[in-house]
């Protein structure tokens, strides 16, 4: 089976989230948009702990199941639908969470997240996979 981590997800997992973890174990690929990437080293750089968090990092993306995905054209199509899906349904996601879900949407893969903002979107083209 194929996932999408998105920043929620990599944090559990670094915390020791079992289900995160077995999700990781089982799963044929990883897909981490680089949104989620940016976000990550953001808070890093911000932190306390860059250069340690840096190093963990470096070695989940060098996981053979991790793959890096960049929105392209396509994706750009997925991310309108979404925005104007959830602007009708009064749903407010943030512009990398939609770049998130657009690319979990284009892939068709499980978006994993703890990200609640996700649960009130009910997308029909997005499967999710929340945990608590």
């Amino acid at each position: 089976m194929k996932y999408l981590f998105e920043t929620t997800t990599y944090s559990h997992l670094l915390k020791g989230h079992n289900a995160v973890a077995e999700t990781l174990k089982n799963a044929e690929t990883i897909l981490l948009p680089n949104v989620v990437l940016a976000e990550l080293r953001y808070g890093f750089r911000v932190g306390t702990r860059q250069e340690e968090n840096e190093k963990l990092l470096s070695r989940f993306i060098a996981n053979k199941k991790i793959q890096v995905v960049l929105p392209d054209n396509a994706t750009t199509d997925y991310f309108v639908n979404i925005a104007v899906f959830a602007r009708k349904k009064g749903v407010q996601l943030s512009t990398h969470d939609l770049w998130i879900a657009a690319l979990a949407e284009q892939w068709d893969v499980t978006l994993v997240t703890f990200d609640n903002d996700f649960k009130h979107l009910d997308y029909k083209g997005i499967k999710l996979q929340f945990e608590s």
